[in-house]
């Protein structure tokens, strides 16, 4: 899961537009451009699609964090420094921070995402990493975090797939979704089918002769 993918369903749980990110963006001390934004939503199959870098990622997240609880301060969060990487913990925490969650809240999404898991396993996504029970959140947790994230944010789309981030119920994934089926044959059908009857007729069958039976045939005479 690459933050290009992180970026976008956070943008689509919030129902945040391009002017919105980039004022968020702003907020974080980073001028961003609109046409480097959108290459940055892109898919890795899409054409004109950039990688999006942690220290992009980071900073948005921290605007949002700004945005949602203000700053803390006049100067703009600290950047990445160079060779430095965005883990899944730290945008887990981050958002955590934005959406000024509690455990149970992080619970609760993480149920909605159809994924359940107990308060110590959730602390230890949040500790850190040279403690002796941190735990690393992998992709697919924080894919979990961010589907119940958008159900419970957007109650407006009941099912928003994890795939391509529209809606179950759009006119675009229903029609993907209805595929061409054959009826299913029932078993007597299926029964014929495989072993077709043959034709009504004469049944052969062979025996074997017992001895005396070439004993009572009288010779054949050729003429």
């Amino acid at each position: 899961m690459n933050h290009n993918d992180v970026l976008r369903r956070v943008r689509f749980a919030l129902r945040i537009d391009d002017i919105a990110a980039i004022n968020i963006f702003q907020l974080a001390g980073y001028k961003m451009d609109i046409e480097y934004l959108k290459a940055n939503m892109k898919k890795e199959e899409e054409p004109g699609y950039l990688p999006c870098r942690d220290s992009v990622m980071a900073m948005f997240l921290d605007g949002l964090i700004i945005k949602m609880r203000g700053a803390q301060t006049d100067a703009p969060p600290p950047q990445l420094a160079k060779g430095e990487y965005l883990s899944n913990n730290e945008i887990l925490r981050k958002l955590r921070i934005a959406l000024s969650f509690r455990d149970d809240d992080m619970l609760e999404v993480m149920k909605l995402g159809n994924f359940n898991m107990s308060k110590g396993e959730m602390s230890a996504f949040f500790r850190k990493p040279d403690h002796r029970n941190f735990k690393p959140c992998g992709d697919q947790v924080l894919r979990y975090f961010l589907l119940g994230l958008a159900r419970k944010l957007r109650p407006d789309v009941a099912n928003p797939t994890t795939d391509n981030d529209r809606p179950v119920n759009s006119p675009a994934v229903k029609k993907s979704l209805k595929k061409k089926t054959k009826p299913k044959r029932s078993a007597s059908s299926q029964h014929k089918t495989e072993n077709p009857a043959k034709p009504a007729g004469r049944i052969k069958v062979w025996h074997k002769p017992d001895g005396n039976e070439d004993k009572k045939r009288s010779p054949t005479k050729r003429r």
